[in-house]
């Protein structure tokens, strides 16, 4: 598969200190990579900076101008808000919260559908659970048509049965609608199932490839300073 995204010799620092230092990896088409570190590793500032939404040197190449989806950690909107659901996707995109057009509400109904999400659309948001609330955001991130997604740990503050969830949901989307996925995970058996790529980073870039490849207990190790719970298999037996 081509290239969609280049990164080369990365780096981002924040006065003296050193949050990012020479990051190089690729992406190709269609591939779901995920990125992997301890906490305070860097990986948000690297999805900020491919976002072009921090100062860094370096080269970060986007081939094909792809059009570009961003699920974050959590919604920067206070939830006191009396704010549906329709009307969030209404606001994120600027429109008339008055009078939609019924084509512009059947585009919302589709694409919270496609994240089995369909029967929120008049939901508070106020009143969504956690995983409701990531299903939203990942229909609100393809609502623009992507053809590159990234997510910042989508699983953050989810239980164990709403993150299989929401993974096979992300997985069914990559491949049904031939993404380009790139995410951060601390969810290593779902990364050993799903991943095409992994790329471990803390600060600097440790290894990168296929999970099967590299995941093992002394790459962990070097990477996380410590000891951590990792038992691959193949859930599909």
């Amino acid at each position: 598969m081509p290239k969609i995204l280049e990164v080369k010799n990365l780096n981002v620092n924040f006065g003296h200190f050193e949050a990012l230092k020479n990051i190089s990896f690729s992406i190709e088409e269609k591939e779901i990579a995920a990125i992997i570190g301890p906490n305070g590793a860097g990986k948000t500032t690297l999805f900020l900076a491919l976002l072009g939404l921090l100062p860094y040197k370096g080269e970060v190449i986007w081939h094909k101008n792809p059009v570009i989806g961003y699920v974050p950690q959590r919604l920067d909107i206070d939830f006191k808000t009396p704010l549906t659901v329709k009307e969030l996707f209404l606001l994120k995109n600027n429109r008339d919260f008055w009078k939609p057009t019924k084509s512009l509400i059947e585009n919302i109904k589709n694409d919270l559908s496609h994240c089995q999400a369909g029967f929120l659309i008049d939901y508070p948001i106020s009143r969504l659970s956690k995983g409701q609330l990531q299903r939203v955001l990942i229909a609100l991130a393809i609502n623009k048509k992507p053809n590159f997604l990234l997510f910042d740990e989508p699983m953050a503050g989810i239980d164990i049965e709403g993150e299989s969830t929401i993974y096979n949901l992300i997985h069914h989307l990559a491949k049904e609608s031939g993404f380009t996925v790139l995410l951060i995970s601390h969810d290593l058996n779902i990364i050993y199932e799903w991943a095409d790529k992994v790329i471990c980073l803390n600060h600097r870039m440790f290894c990168e490839g296929a999970p099967q490849k590299i995941l093992d207990d002394v790459v962990l190790k070097k990477l996380y300073g410590k000891n951590i719970a990792f038992y691959h298999h193949d859930t599909h037996e």
